[in-house]
């Protein structure tokens, strides 16, 4: 997965979990896409403290992600949730069986992971 859409997901679960003043850089960063030094301008700072902070909220987030799973287990609920989508319309194109088969052994994994 690319790294900025990485660090958006990641910061979507647990960016609540760092400071305001993280926050509020690592938003610039990631969501604004700001460059380094334009951020260490606005805020006042040098460019190598908004890198070490990026770098710093990055490992931050990927430990809460380590620990945690909440991505991960979005990412592979997301992709089930597709599968029946595609299921649905083969269920509406004629292969109502096999569709609904699969419909329900794929809703049952989610059910099992909540």
């Amino acid at each position: 997965m690319e790294k900025k859409v990485m660090q958006t997901y990641l910061y979507d679960f647990y960016g609540d979990l760092l400071t305001e003043h993280q926050r509020n850089i690592y938003e610039e960063y990631v969501w604004n896409d700001l460059s380094l030094s334009e951020i260490a301008q606005e805020k006042g700072i040098s460019r190598q403290g908004v890198h070490d902070l990026v770098r710093r909220c990055d490992r931050i987030l990927a430990d809460y992600e380590e620990k945690l799973h909440l991505l991960e287990r979005f990412l592979k609920n997301k992709e089930k949730i597709l599968k029946i989508q595609t299921l649905s319309r083969n269920y509406q194109n004629g292969k109502e069986a096999q569709a609904m088969a699969e419909i329900e052994a794929i809703s049952n994994e989610i059910l099992e992971e909540l």
